[in-house]
């Protein structure tokens, strides 16, 4: 058995690099990567919270700090995808308490990494931007909001979380212009599923609602921030990492958005959360940070330019997810924490 494994890693000449691999994105496309046949290597502050990570080999860094950078592409990767960030959900993006860390913090990870890639002629790296970019003037009608990729500018992002990847996506693409490399950018849109942070204040609104449905008694009732209109449409994980995977192999550069047509207002989400889960809650409405009016991913240049769109149901990501999220609440831990993102 030792030996089959020994050959069977030996023949996996493709090499990958995840920057951000003990996230949760991160974590599923090492898992992908490693069922394909490839030889991957993830770096993070941490290892993956919830599962042990996949990868053949795994380094805790820093990568802020250039020395870490340099001793993590320390020879050459096929395909590098640069998912680590400083963010959050809406109780961290929104707030403007975290706005010089994130800004900060993710500027500097992604100077690193192109100029680490750049001097080992490394040409392919995946960036993984967000719709967070998108001009807030384009997103205050909930019902008719402009997402296409041409919408960007005049560029008027609604936080600078959207500001610094607005920033990045330009400076992956000046490599490609200046250096010969082959970037992609991507633009992602409410990424969830199991295995997702689902509480303590970063968690996204479709983790945080099946949270607050799993902890809550039939008859009873959650608290929702703002007034339950608001848009959104979320992706979910397996479709995000196959849409990662097609458009890093493409020879489109992007930016291209990798997101869900489904739009929902936050208050059909709850509804759909809490019929997954068999109850009947009464929605409390409270003042809280929620970014845009609306937000919905325009898929018609990634199914111009791939020949693929995302098409799983937003109800079958949610059946999955609110089992894994009811799982975590039965097995302890405060599920009831006071910052959500919901």
């Amino acid at each position: 058995m030792l030996l089959e494994k020994a050959m069977f890693v030996r023949s996996r000449t493709r090499r990958a690099l995840v920057c951000g691999a003990g996230g949760f994105i991160g974590s599923h496309l090492v898992r992908r990567l490693v069922d394909e046949g490839y030889w991957v290597r993830g770096v993070d502050l941490k290892y993956p919270e919830f599962s042990e990570t996949a990868a053949d080999d795994f380094i805790i860094g820093d990568l802020r700090d250039q020395d870490v950078c340099r001793r993590v592409i320390d020879g050459h990767f096929d395909e590098v995808y640069q998912l680590a960030a400083d963010m959050g959900g809406a109780g961290c993006v929104f707030t403007g308490a975290h706005d010089a860390d994130i800004m900060h913090n993710s500027a500097t990870i992604n100077l690193n990494i192109l100029d680490a890639c750049h001097k080992r002629n490394i040409r392919r790296i995946f960036y993984s931007s967000s719709a967070c970019m998108y001009p807030a003037y384009n997103q205050e009608d909930p019902d008719n909001p402009v997402c296409s990729e041409t919408s960007a500018y005049p560029a008027a992002p609604d936080s600078e979380y959207g500001w610094e990847k607005l920033f990045s996506e330009r400076l992956f693409l000046a490599y490609n212009r200046n250096h010969g490399m082959s970037n992609r950018v991507a633009r992602f849109h409410n990424i969830f599923g199991p295995e997702g942070t689902w509480q303590g204040g970063k968690e996204k609104a479709p983790a945080a609602i099946c949270r607050k449905v799993a902890t809550e008694r039939n008859g009873g009732a959650i608290e929702i921030w703002g007034d339950g209109h608001q848009t959104r449409s979320f992706l979910c994980i397996d479709e995000c990492v196959e849409g990662t995977i097609r458009l890093t192999r493409s020879d489109f550069a992007g930016p291209v958005n990798i997101g869900s047509e489904e739009m929902v207002t936050i208050n059909q989400l709850v509804d759909m959360v809490a019929a997954i889960a068999g109850k009947s809650l009464t929605k409390i409405h409270i003042p809280g940070p929620q970014g845009v009016r609306g937000r919905n991913s325009d898929n018609r240049l990634i199914n111009e330019r791939l020949g693929w769109k995302p098409s799983a149901s937003l109800r079958d990501g949610l059946e999955r997810t609110y089992a894994w999220i009811e799982q975590q609440v039965r097995g302890g831990g405060d599920a009831r924490a006071d910052n959500e993102a919901a």
